[in-house]
């Protein structure tokens, strides 16, 4: 699995014009699942996300968690994080899973972020043409893959 992080101020998910999610303060994760990922790899991710210290302390360094704000977090899908850029100018996407595969592991990705946080999980849609939108807070965009742990 692979995330890219976004700490923002606020984020929003829009699906034909209504919004099916909106955060403040805290993560904008955007989740590219592969075909060999398991719930190994939900596990690993969804604790390095919610202990994650890129949030300010009272002296202005990164040393809070998402948890530690009592933050929100908002997971969309983007099979994009798996384009391979290797040969000419069209991205593949080969590594990127299935819907029958990527579906059930986005859903538990999620159900595993509510039962870690205890809170609601803010989401995009599975396959629907969104729009989002976000306010970056810092700028903090952090790529995070779960096959690199070591």
């Amino acid at each position: 699995m692979r995330a890219l992080v976004q700490r923002v101020k606020k984020a929003s998910v829009i699906i034909k014009n209504e919004c099916k999610s909106f955060i403040s303060n805290g993560l904008l994760v955007l989740i590219g699942i592969e075909n060999d990922d398991s719930t190994d790899d939900i596990e690993w991710l969804t604790n390095k996300l919610i202990q994650l210290r890129i949030f300010n302390d009272e002296n202005g360094v990164m040393n809070k968690s998402v948890q530690d704000i009592e933050g929100q977090i908002l997971v969309v899908s983007q099979f994009t994080l798996h384009a391979s850029t290797k040969k000419g100018n069209r991205p593949s996407y080969i590594r990127a899973a299935k819907h029958e595969i990527a579906i059930p592991l986005y859903e538990a990705f999620c159900e595993a972020l509510r039962t870690k946080t205890g809170k609601e999980i803010g989401t995009g849609e599975f396959g629907a043409d969104m729009q989002v939108e976000l306010i970056n807070d810092g700028p903090v965009t952090i790529w995070i893959d779960s096959k690199n742990k070591e």
